[in-house]
């Protein structure tokens, strides 16, 4: 006989994921560095965090196609990981592109006004206070609402199944 999965213990586990990938958005350092090598490889790290992110999302979508009903809930945890991963990551190169170029954003000043302007985007509300200028900032971007579309097919998908009760 299978053995039921333990749910809460999946949500604790993606809890402390995304708190620990909070903590790291935080404390990674971005500070200007007139050393355009140096800016170089910091924005070539933090895209590659996006994409490896946006790696992780395609496939938890691709999981979540061929998921059963024993894999919700280790499915909503990863979701949830991955839309907190790609939200951060979102949030960080703003912070990056805007510190290394200000006139690409305006208004995007603080770690908190990139979070802020990530999740306005993802959640395609765009208050319009911070925004895109420069064409860097405006690019990236584009790939921000690309991820937030993946992210919504994802969970809305999620959600369906488990209200219908399809596999």
């Amino acid at each position: 006989m299978r053995q039921k999965p333990d749910h809460p213990q999946e949500f604790r586990r993606a809890g402390l994921a995304c708190a620990l990938l909070l903590v790291t958005y935080f404390v990674i350092p971005v500070e200007p560095d007139p050393n355009t090598a140096r800016i170089g490889v910091r924005l070539g790290l933090t895209l590659s965090m996006v994409g490896a992110v946006a790696w992780l999302v395609t496939s938890q979508v691709r999981r979540q196609l061929v998921a059963g009903p024993a894999r919700e809930a280790r499915s909503l945890a990863h979701l949830a990981i991955a839309l907190v991963a790609g939200l951060l990551a979102f949030a960080l190169a703003d912070f990056v592109v805007a510190r290394a170029a200000p006139a690409q954003f305006v208004d995007l000043e603080t770690r908190i006004d990139a979070l802020y302007f990530a999740l306005t985007t993802l959640t395609t509300v765009g208050y319009g206070d911070v925004h895109a200028q420069g064409q860097l900032a405006r690019g990236l971007v584009i790939v921000q609402m690309l991820f937030s579309i993946g992210v919504i097919a994802t969970g809305v998908s999620l959600v369906v199944r488990q209200l219908t009760g399809r596999p």
